[in-house]
């Protein structure tokens, strides 16, 4: 099973709200997921982010891909240099 963190979309139509969840990869992408992880907004200026820092960093750990916007959200966020500064001490 390959599991990915994600958008799931949000929201009513031209208004859009994403949540950051981690899923099989096979699910859907409104579908099931396992876990929420943070929240997107880009429709406010600039674009809100709230990510739970641990459950991202564990889920990267145990083998989750984030996708690309994600990685982009995450490296923003500073989270995608914590996790590969942890990867390279150990």
């Amino acid at each position: 099973m390959a599991v990915k963190i994600r958008l799931k979309r949000m929201g009513s139509k031209k208004n859009p709200f994403y949540r950051m969840v981690v899923a099989d990869s096979r699910s859907p992408r409104d579908g099931r997921y396992i876990e929420v992880v943070g929240t997107y907004n880009p429709v406010v200026q600039p674009a809100a982010v709230k990510v739970e820092e641990e459950k991202v960093l564990g889920w990267l750990a145990n083998g989750a891909q984030p996708s690309d916007t994600v990685r982009n959200i995450l490296s923003k966020e500073g989270i995608m240099k914590k996790f590969h500064d942890s990867k390279n001490v150990k």
